[in-house]
């Protein structure tokens, strides 16, 4: 496109818009953000956006609802300032997990973040590892979702050297775990694992697969609590595994995650920086990959109007 390319960014993770910047040898967009003691926010673009082509980057961070709600006033202020396109840059995606109706009288959020974000004025969502591939299918403008498994499984196949095998956490993540051990041309198990409440907790059933004598790697979406990651690693070490590390798209790290990991048994620890780590947070088995390269070249190819699916070909 002839437009000039913009980048904002909320105040959810400051430090991967400014990488991907870097990366676009583009200055970061100017905005201010105000928050008034009755709780209300205020933006306002410091800079002409008009007839330019917009990329607003804000993943969900805690607090999730006030990130939300600066997100959509960003888009709307841009809006309004006449900019000529405008895409959401998400890389963990708001209410990722309410995806569908599984009980009587409640909301399909992941759906109504979609709606949310075409009313506030984007004209495209670009994100992350989606915690199930129905939410891209939730947004009637157009929705790009990159995948980090070249990430991680870059990082994790210089280091295979012995007996490995890939674990899903779960069976709803075997699609997703299968594409990891085929590019990594390894065995695949999964963790039989149910889930009662609605407490981030869910109960290890049993292993499928052979696990015996092999180091395993874990891969999943993201880590919340760690508490079934952390039992996971426990399991499969009692059903014979001789080491297991973990590949984590999202570092959600909520509550009690940081003392179980550290406590765990899990010999490394490797997630992205959809979402911030901060220092007290980063431990030393644990490593921090950057999605910012991978964000880059899309906005770049979203811009120029070339192919975004060609990055995983």
């Amino acid at each position: 496109m002839g437009d000039q390319l913009k980048v904002f960014s909320g105040s959810a993770h400051p430090g991967l818009a400014q990488e991907i910047c870097n990366l676009l040898e583009t200055d970061l967009g100017k905005l201010a953000i105000h928050k008034f003691a009755n709780d209300n926010i205020k933006v306002k673009i410091e800079e002409n956006v008009r007839n330019a082509d917009v990329f607003v980057i804000q993943p969900s961070t805690i607090p999730v609802n006030e990130g939300l709600m600066e997100l959509l006033i960003i888009i709307d202020a841009i809006k309004h300032a006449s900019a000529n396109r405008i895409t959401a840059v998400v890389p963990y995606y708001p209410y990722a997990r309410s995806d569908k109706k599984d009980e009587p009288r409640i909301s399909i959020t992941a759906r109504l973040v979609a709606d949310l974000l075409e009313t506030a004025g984007a004209n495209r969502i670009l994100t992350m590892d989606l915690h199930s591939p129905q939410i891209q299918g939730f947004c009637r403008i157009p929705a790009d979702q990159l995948l980090a498994l070249p990430i991680l499984c870059d990082y994790f196949g210089a280091k295979l050297k012995d007996d490995y095998v890939v674990v899903s956490a779960d069976a709803g993540g075997v699609k997703m775990t299968t594409g990891y051990a085929a590019r990594l041309h390894l065995p695949l198990a999964i963790i039989d694992k149910r889930r009662f409440a609605d407490d981030d907790r869910a109960a290890v059933l049993n292993i499928v697969g052979d696990v015996k004598g092999k180091k395993a790697i874990i891969f999943d979406d993201e880590v919340s609590t760690a508490g079934t990651l952390t039992e996971a690693a426990e399991h499969l070490l009692s059903f014979g595994a001789t080491e297991v590390a973990a590949g984590i798209v999202h570092p959600v790290l909520v509550g009690k995650a940081i003392t179980r990991i550290a406590k765990s048994k899990l010999s490394e620890l490797v997630v992205t920086n959809t979402l911030p780590v901060p220092p007290e947070k980063k431990l030393d088995k644990m490593t921090v990959l950057s999605v910012a390269p991978l964000f880059a070249e899309a906005i770049k190819r979203i811009h120029d109007g070339e192919s975004v699916s060609a990055l995983f070909r």
